[in-house]
C-alpha cells in the first residue's frame, strides 16, 4: 500500500524548514507546477489547458527530456512559464550519492541554460527525496528548493481520476504550491484533473502565478 502526505502537515514543514512549501500571499495566488516534462504530447497538452485559463506555471524538467525535446522545452519558455530543475535522470537522492547528485543536477542545469537565459535556480527532487547533505550543497550553491503543500496523486494509477481531483479541490487554499506531472504515466489522471482544477480554482478566486 502506497503512503504519501495529500496536504503536507505543518510538522513536516517545520522539520524541513529549508525548503519551499508554500508560498503565502495576499492576492490569492497559487502555484501549479509540473514534474518529469518535457513530454511530447502530454506537455503540449498541458500547455493548451492553462492557455485556456492565462494560467502560468511552473515546470520542473529532467534533464534528458529537455535534452530529447528541446523545441517543446523552449514552447514552455516561450509562453511564459517558470523553469525549475528535477535533476538529469531523475535520481533518487536517497539511493544516490550527494556527488553523483549534485553532478547530475548540474547536467541538468547546463541543458535548462542552453535555452533559458533567465538563469533562475528552482529545485524540486525527484519523489520528494533528498539528503541533508545533498540539500545543503544545492543551496549553497543557490539553489531554492521547492517542496509542496497538495499533491494531486496524479501518478498514482491505483486512483481514480475523481479522488486526484478531490485531492486538489479539497486543500487548495491560497499560496499553495500544487504537483502535477506532465508524464504519460500521470496522463490518464492529469487528462481528467487539470481542466477541471483550472475552471473550479478560477471560479474560487484564485489565480496562478509562477515561482520565481
Amino acid at each position: 500500500m502506497k503512503f504519501y502526505w495529500i496536504k503536507t502537515n505543518t510538522f513536516i514543514k517545520k522539520i524541513f524548514s529549508n525548503f519551499t512549501w508554500d508560498i503565502p500571499n495576499a492576492e490569492n495566488k497559487i502555484y501549479l507546477t509540473f514534474d518529469d516534462g518535457p513530454t511530447p504530447e502530454v506537455t503540449e497538452w498541458v500547455l493548451e489547458e492553462l492557455k485556456k485559463h492565462q494560467a502560468k506555471a511552473t515546470f520542473f524538467c529532467i534533464g534528458k527530456n529537455i535534452e530529447n525535446s528541446p523545441g517543446l522545452f523552449q514552447k514552455v519558455i516561450n509562453e511564459g512559464h517558470a523553469i525549475g530543475n528535477h535533476t538529469f535522470n531523475h535520481f533518487n537522492g536517497w539511493k544516490t550519492s550527494s556527488n553523483d547528485y549534485v553532478k547530475n543536477t548540474f547536467l541538468c542545469q547546463a541543458e535548462i541554460n542552453r535555452l533559458n537565459t533567465a538563469n533562475n535556480k528552482l529545485f524540486r527532487p525527484p519523489y520528494g527525496k533528498i539528503k541533508k547533505s545533498q540539500s545543503k550543497e544545492l543551496r549553497r550553491l543557490g539553489y531554492k528548493i521547492i517542496m509542496w503543500n497538495v499533491l494531486s496523486a496524479d501518478f498514482d494509477q491505483t486512483i481514480t481520476p475523481e479522488k486526484c481531483l478531490e485531492n486538489v479541490l479539497k486543500n487548495t487554499v491560497s499560496g499553495s504550491i500544487i504537483i502535477f506531472h506532465d508524464s504519460v504515466k500521470a496522463y490518464k489522471n492529469l487528462e481528467y484533473v487539470l481542466p477541471r482544477s483550472l475552471q473550479i480554482l478560477k471560479e474560487r478566486g484564485f489565480t496562478f502565478d509562477t515561482i520565481h
